[in-house]
């Protein structure tokens, strides 16, 4: 049982660095992303027609460093959440195959394994997912900081898009799904070419790339109009003026957005932003299975030499 929790501690370490250094890389595009995503035509007039008036907004009002805002809080709940869903994942999968005695796990399986590691995912780190979705659609410069995030209303409020969240552990699961059942076949391939009976341990960072923006692009175009709506049910107050007039405003639902984006927008409105949305994501995901693929085997090394090192010292402090 320790030799499954060590490999899925490995398999989590190695996805959070993955995650936190896609995220890093790829920020100042999905803060665009989500600015734009948030925005509702109003009267006919919308202040982001594209994708690049956001960036042009943060150039021309000298505020280029505000598409980092909310940078460490993305990137703790990217660790925390990337973290225990590949424990969670690799954890449930391990107990699925010595259960049922078998290495091979059908799509049904996989998808349901896959969904309940994003449930645990969903509810652990949603006050930091709703802190960092306010902070990135915040009028630039203006964003605040993640305690005064996480206190300025209710806990419940902290709370924000957890339906959501947790109808789109169905993206994940659908991902990873994909993902692991595409390696498979790729690895099964290269062992029949071979020839030698044994199957290489781990993808090329292309292969991983290319997987990895595959199985994301299907599973965002089949989520998208559920992330759009979430987006739009944690984000930050457009204005200062929209804020006064809005004092009293009730809480966002999932059915009020849903009417404010089919009565401003039309059907087109649920997929307002896919490009920006599949950019960012498949480029995000590939590069943070990308990442995890290659260092996989470097953290599973790090992890036995550390446990061999607690061992000695357990049998010397013993041996005194």
């Amino acid at each position: 049982m320790s030799s499954i929790d060590l490999e899925s501690i490995s398999e989590a370490t190695s996805g959070a660095i993955g995650a936190v250094l896609s995220t890093t890389i790829l920020y100042p595009l999905d803060t665009c992303k989500a600015k734009y995503q948030a925005e509702v035509r109003t009267h006919g007039r919308q202040k982001y027609r594209y994708l690049s008036d956001v960036l042009l907004e943060a150039v021309s009002s000298g505020r280029v460093l505000s598409l980092y805002q909310g940078l460490g809080t993305k990137n703790l709940q990217s660790f925390i959440a990337q973290f225990v869903y590949f424990y969670g994942y690799s954890y449930f999968k391990r107990l699925y195959q010595v259960k049922y005695g078998t290495k091979n796990i059908g799509t049904k399986a996989n998808l349901l394994l896959a969904a309940s590691a994003g449930a645990c995912t969903a509810i652990i780190t949603q006050p930091l997912d709703t802190a960092s979705s306010r902070m990135q659609t915040s009028a630039f410069g203006r964003s605040k900081g993640l305690w005064a995030m996480l206190t300025e209303g209710s806990w419940i409020e902290a709370f924000d898009g957890l339906g959501i969240s947790l109808l789109l552990t169905s993206n994940p699961a659908i991902q990873y799904t994909v993902f692991d059942q595409l390696k498979q076949r790729l690895l099964d391939g290269k062992m029949k070419k071979s020839g030698n009976g044994s199957s290489p341990e781990s993808l090329s960072a292309f292969s991983a790339f290319l997987l990895g923006a595959i199985s994301k692009s299907i599973a965002t175009v089949l989520t998208y109009p559920a992330i759009r709506c979430k987006v739009m049910i944690q984000a930050a107050e457009s204005s200062d003026e929209e804020t006064k007039e809005n004092k009293k405003k009730p809480r966002k639902t999932i059915l009020s957005v849903l009417d404010a984006i089919w009565k401003r927008e039309g059907v087109s409105g649920f997929f307002k932003g896919l490009q920006a949305q599949i950019l960012k994501t498949v480029l995000s995901s590939a590069l943070l299975l990308m990442i995890k693929e290659k260092i996989t085997a470097t953290t599973w090394v790090m992890i036995l030499a550390v446990r061999r090192y607690l061992v000695v010292t357990q049998g010397r402090l013993k041996g005194q």
